[in-house]
């Protein structure tokens, strides 16, 4: 830091940053008044509120956000915390584009963005001593399975948070989701139509409600068909390439006739269809193929991969909003908002 020197009326001469004392003494006003101008309260007059900004001006004052935050019992920081392992983190597009999300929305506000990876029993009690010395404002939570201990801790802490992928239809914190029945059933259905009779599906884990909801919807959009779902064509994964082709694996041995596969995740399904080309079936000549996110993963396989879209960064965007929210006042109810997914075709279906 250079260190200068200032004059101001009450003071000889002096070096360092200027005081929000300097600047009441130059400004020629108390204390408080220079602290309500800073902080845009309209209980000054005109005239105040220019002597001032001329003093802020003329000194160079620039405000100690860590002092307002504390004295306000604020940190203006927001943590976004993901409980899985580093590996799946950076390999998953979800969480790229979540974090993409949630850096738009906070981009306009002093709120810094803290990101911690919470997938192992050491990192989890790591991060309960951290919230408990209350070092953020709130917290954002992505891919919370049914057992995680996180969301408990957050309500008896009482910490503003905000949860993606409800636990259950019953989730008492606020959350933003994307309607995963309506997509995994509109893909099923989509395959149906194609003509494709013994349709298989590759879970994600079925501790994330997201799963088991895509899951229901892809045995609700078979028994509206009068096919009755059959657990021979259910084979169940983790949202990883690897667990895709593990899966794929299975279901060509249990039932070698299928002739199409909808996979609960793009990832999974990249890996699915590394085995059906190993095992000589062609996309979609023999087996058509469809997935669950439209990332970047679907738009570059070959073929191009039919999958789900959930609007991915602007649930990152709405969490965030929501979390906001919370911080300035927490809302009487808190909410449960459920966007839209699409699906997308292309040459793999």
């Amino acid at each position: 830091m250079v260190s200068r020197t200032i004059r101001t009326r009450n003071e000889g001469r002096r070096t360092g940053r200027p005081t929000l004392e300097e600047v009441a003494a130059r400004a020629g006003v108390g204390r408080g008044t220079v602290s309500r101008v800073i902080n845009g309260s309209p209980r000054v007059s005109d005239r105040t509120r220019a002597a001032v900004e001329a003093a802020v001006a003329e000194l160079g004052y620039v405000p100690n956000r860590a002092a307002r935050a504390l004295a306000a019992n604020r940190t203006d920081a927001i943590a976004l915390v993901v409980p899985e392992p580093e590996d799946r983190f950076f390999a998953e597009p979800y969480f790229s584009d979540m974090v993409r999300g949630v850096g738009a929305a906070l981009a306009d506000t002093e709120m810094q963005l803290l990101l911690t990876l919470a997938g192992s029993d050491r990192e989890r009690r790591r991060l309960a001593t951290y919230l408990a010395a209350h070092r953020v404002d709130g917290v954002l939570l992505v891919s919370v399975h049914a057992d995680d201990p996180i969301p408990d801790m957050l309500e008896q802490l009482a910490i503003p948070a905000v949860i993606s992928g409800r636990r259950s239809a019953r989730e008492t914190l606020a959350a933003v989701d994307s309607d995963n029945f309506e997509g995994a059933r509109s893909a099923v259905a989509h395959l149906l139509a194609r003509g494709r009779r013994t349709i298989a599906t590759i879970t994600g884990r079925l501790d994330v409600y997201g799963a088991q909801c895509r899951l229901d919807g892809y045995r609700a959009a078979l028994t509206a068909a009068g096919r009755f779902p059959d657990t021979e064509l259910t084979a169940p994964a983790d949202f990883t390439e690897e667990g895709g082709r593990r899966a794929m694996r299975e279901l060509l041995e249990r039932c070698p006739q299928l002739d199409a596969v909808f996979a609960a995740s793009d990832v999974m399904a990249a890996g699915a269809r590394h085995v059906l080309r190993e095992a000589g079936r062609r996309i979609p000549d023999d087996v058509a193929l469809v997935g669950f996110d439209d990332s970047a993963v679907a738009r570059h396989m070959d073929p191009a991969l039919t999958s789900v879209r959930q609007p991915i960064e602007e649930m990152g965007r709405t969490m965030a909003q929501v979390l906001l929210q919370e911080i300035a006042g927490r809302p009487a109810e808190l909410p449960q908002i459920v966007l839209p997914t699409e699906l997308v075709v292309r040459e793999s279906s």
